[in-house]
């Protein structure tokens, strides 16, 4: 099914205000049109009454036997003094006190029944229009008293006038008039299409502006300039297009992280695939160099789609509630192995903590926190998990007994592959774990801190405190879960 093309807005404002105003001007026309013959028909119709009162002084009373009745003397060529030009006619009939036929035309339809009382002329005469040998006629008819020696009565004078010369005063009423209102619309139209011009510009321009940028092009649009109207569309498109820049800088340091990253681990892996070729090294070690260097490939592929997807948290406006003290046991229950091994002394200390999230954003922030806390423990040393919540906001807080963060690294904590090569052994450093959880925290509204636990001048652990606000209040009975 085809579908039709949108109208463009300056059509529709000049749809919109032209349609209105030409079906406007119709009707105008045909009101005027009607109100023209209304005044033909006022000021010919004293004509007419002329004409009828003309033909009444004509009438006398005769005898005729018991009865009297009404004789008239007129001639029709009399009538020519009342007929305007040969462009209309004149037709009448009188008829005595019993309606006999007096003089006139004989085959003129007779007077309606009931004359209705007037206030224009003060005479016992009707006005109406009708229709005479297949011609609209203007009917007049008067009641004419009639007194003479022999009696007196009252006759019926009926005058009718063809249309024509009506109908010429009218259209002629109704082209001069036409013709300033043709005038006055031009003049509107005019107006309108540059006002509508002028006003549509701006729209124009941010279409042609948008449609010559290039691809990468993600600037904000100019509001300086820009109407009021449209001043609400151009900041939600500046703001969709901050968060579209965010979204491509994060891909492509995402492409550029990986890329770098990658490159190492999987040149080690070919050398040592070389290596094992040429039997440089006993096959098991070389299986087992193999298989870390493996494992570490997958753990940074893997902490690198969990940076990825961390930016889609970022864009989620309509995440489910989960109860994070749950998540947080779930996770210290998968991460046991570990602490078993190392043999700590784990302690685990956690609420009902509802927070509006996606389960696997609260369960990589817990695993990384936990884990990162677990490999930097010292054996046999102490690791505390705890949970507390106020009205607002729950607080989470993980406290190893390893050595601490130096100051090199607390300047770049949360940047993606930064390294310690102070206090942490071996090198080891935050590598992405700390980048991911400080971005799931940010997109949850939350604050992390990471600051070293001071015991008699030296430091003893760190402790990491994650706060998120509470999807709702919470009440005395989460507090006893």
């Amino acid at each position: 099914m085809a579908v039709s093309a949108p109208l463009s807005l300056r059509r529709t404002l000049l749809l919109g205000i032209l349609l209105p105003l030409f079906g406007f001007v119709v009707i105008n026309t045909v009101v005027l049109y009607r109100q023209a013959l209304a005044g033909a028909d006022t000021a010919y119709d004293r004509t007419l009454l002329a004409t009828a009162k003309s033909l009444g002084e004509q009438l006398e009373v005769v005898s005729t036997g018991d009865q009297p009745s009404v004789r008239s003397s007129l001639l029709y060529s009399a009538l020519e003094a009342f007929e305007a030009d040969n462009r209309s006619r004149l037709f009448y009939r009188v008829s005595g006190f019993r309606g006999e036929m007096v003089s006139g035309f004989e085959n003129l339809p007779p007077p309606r029944a009931r004359l209705p009382d007037q206030k224009i002329y003060a005479a016992l005469v009707h006005f109406y229009d009708d229709e005479y040998q297949g011609a609209p006629v203007r009917m007049a008819v008067l009641l004419q008293p009639v007194a003479g020696e022999a009696g007196q009565g009252m006759a019926t004078i009926q005058v009718a006038e063809t249309l024509e010369l009506r109908q010429t005063l009218a259209r002629q009423i109704l082209i001069d008039t036409l013709w300033r209102q043709a005038a006055l619309v031009v003049v509107i139209v005019l107006v309108v299409v540059i006002v509508v011009q002028r006003a549509t510009r701006p729209v124009r321009s941010i279409s042609h502006a948008l449609a010559h940028r290039s691809d990468n092009d993600l600037s904000p649009l100019p509001t300086n300039s820009a109407p009021r109207e449209l001043l609400p569309l151009l900041e939600a498109t500046n703001q969709h297009m901050q968060r579209l820049s965010q979204l491509l800088d994060h891909q492509k340091r995402f492409v550029r992280d990986t890329s770098h990253q990658l490159r190492t681990p999987l040149a080690v892996l070919k050398t040592q695939v070389q290596s094992a070729r040429r039997g440089d090294v006993p096959p098991l070690q070389a299986l087992d160099e193999i298989g870390h260097t493996v494992d570490r490939a997958t753990e940074l592929a893997n902490q690198m789609l969990a940076l990825a997807k961390v930016e889609q948290l970022r864009q989620d406006r309509d995440a489910p509630v989960v109860d994070w003290g749950e998540v947080v046991r779930a996770v210290a229950l998968d991460l046991a192995p570990l602490i078993a091994d190392r043999g700590l002394d784990f302690s685990l200390d956690v609420v009902s903590a509802p927070v509006r999230s996606h389960e696997w954003a609260l369960r990589e922030l817990g695993r990384n926190l936990l884990h990162n806390a677990i490999k930097h423990c010292p054996p046999e040393s102490r690791l505390a998990v705890g949970m507390v919540c106020d009205d607002r906001s729950a607080a989470l807080s993980i406290s190893d007994s390893g050595p601490g963060i130096s100051d090199h690294l607390r300047e770049r904590l949360f940047q993606p592959f930064a390294t310690d090569h102070g206090a942490r052994p071996s090198g080891a450093g935050s590598g992405l774990g700390l980048a991911i959880c400080h971005g799931i925290v940010q997109s949850l509204g939350g604050s992390i801190e990471l600051e070293n636990r001071m015991v008699r001048g030296r430091i003893g652990g760190l402790d990491a405190t994650v706060r998120l606000p509470l999807a709702h209040p919470v009440t005395e009975a989460d507090h006893d879960q």
